[in-house]
C-alpha cells in the first residue's frame, strides 16, 4: 500500500509572510488526499522561514534561496524537489477550497488526462469575496489560450503530472510575467486538461500585484507571439488594465489606443472609458449565473477567515 504523498504542492514566495501563512492554512486544511508542501523561500527578508518553522507541520518542507532567483526558477526548483507524481502549484497570496486537491485528483483519474484545472473566484486584499464566473470547458480553454491567458486564477489552479512537466519543458526563467501562460500553451499541445466545474480557488486582488513593466510585458508578449502565435493585443489590454488598477488613466487610455491601432477596434471604447468613466475598474461584464457561482465559495472562504 502506498503511503507517500499523492500530491506535491509547490509554493514559491518572496517577502509575503502574512499572505503566505494564510495560503498555507488553506493547504493544510485539504481533505481526502495525502500531500506534501514545498515552500520555496526565494530570498525572503521578512522572517518567512522562521514563521513556517513555527507552524510545526512535518508535511511542509522549505527550500531556501539566499538570493532571489525569480518565480519561474523557484517553481522549477520546487517541482524538482517533489516526491509525488502529481504537482499542484499555489501562489503565496491565493487560497484553496478544502477539497481542491481531492476533487482534481478524482477528475484526472476519471478522465485519464495529465493536467487539470478548476473554477475560481476573486477576493480582495482582506479576503472578502469580489466575484467570479464559471471557467471555460477544456476544449474552449485550449482553443482560446493562444488569444489570451484564460486559465482561471493562473498557477494557483493547475495540477499536472510531473512527467508531463519534464517532457514539455519547465517554466522558462526568461519569462517573469508570462511563464505560466507559456507553460499552459505547451501543456495544451500534449493533450486536453480535465476540469472541475466548481469554484475551488480564490484569486486575491491586491496592490502588490499591480506592478507595471510595459517593456517587460511587451517583450514577453512578443516572445510568446513568436513561439506560440499568441495574440499581442491581449497583452496590451492586460497592460492597460494594470495601469487602470494603479489609477494611471492616461497611460491606460494610451495603451488601449495602441491596441486599437493593432487591430482591436473595441479598445477605442476601452480608451474612452479609461479617460472619462468615474470608476472604470468597477465595471464588470454581466455573467449569467455569476452571483450563484460566487456564493458556492462563500462557505469555505468564511471558514478560512475564522
Amino acid at each position: 500500500m502506498t503511503t507517500g504523498p499523492a500530491v506535491s504542492v509547490v509554493v514559491p514566495t518572496h517577502n509575503r509572510r502574512e499572505l503566505l501563512l494564510r495560503a498555507l492554512r488553506s493547504v493544510l486544511r485539504q481533505q481526502g488526499c495525502r500531500f506534501e508542501v514545498i515552500v520555496v523561500d526565494d530570498g525572503c527578508q521578512d522572517g518567512t522561514s522562521n514563521a513556517i518553522e513555527r507552524i510545526g507541520d512535518s508535511r511542509i518542507r522549505v527550500l531556501r534561496n539566499e538570493q532571489a532567483i525569480g518565480v519561474a526558477s523557484a517553481r522549477n526548483a520546487g517541482v524538482s524537489a517533489a516526491r509525488s507524481s502529481w504537482i499542484a502549484l499555489l501562489d503565496d497570496d491565493d487560497l484553496w477550497s478544502p477539497d481542491k486537491l481531492a476533487r482534481q485528483l478524482a477528475a484526472v483519474e476519471n478522465s485519464g488526462r495529465a493536467w487539470v484545472y478548476a473554477g475560481s473566484v476573486e477576493i480582495d486584499a482582506s479576503g472578502a469575496l469580489m466575484g467570479g464566473e464559471p471557467p471555460l470547458r477544456p476544449e474552449e480553454l485550449v482553443r482560446e489560450l493562444p488569444q489570451r491567458n484564460v486559465m482561471p486564477a493562473g498557477s494557483s489552479n493547475v495540477m499536472f503530472r510531473a512527467s508531463m512537466f519534464h517532457q514539455v519543458g519547465r517554466f522558462d526563467p526568461r519569462l517573469r510575467l508570462m511563464a505560466d501562460w507559456d507553460l499552459w500553451l505547451r501543456f495544451s499541445r500534449a493533450g486536453l486538461p480535465a476540469c472541475v466545474f466548481e469554484p475551488l480557488v480564490a484569486y486575491r486582488m491586491h496592490g502588490g500585484q499591480a506592478t507595471v513593466d510595459p517593456k517587460g510585458m511587451l517583450a514577453e508578449g512578443r516572445l510568446l507571439a513568436e513561439r506560440h502565435g499568441a495574440n499581442l493585443n491581449s497583452v496590451r489590454r492586460w497592460l492597460a488594465w494594470s495601469h487602470l488598477r494603479r489609477g494611471e488613466r492616461l497611460l491606460a487610455a494610451r495603451t488601449y489606443a495602441e491596441t486599437a491601432l493593432g487591430g482591436d477596434v473595441s479598445s477605442i471604447v476601452r480608451a474612452a472609458v479609461a479617460l472619462f468613466h468615474p470608476s472604470p475598474t468597477t465595471l464588470r461584464r454581466a455573467v449569467p449565473g455569476g452571483r450563484e457561482w460566487s456564493r458556492a465559495a462563500e462557505s469555505w472562504l468564511q471558514a478560512l477567515a475564522e
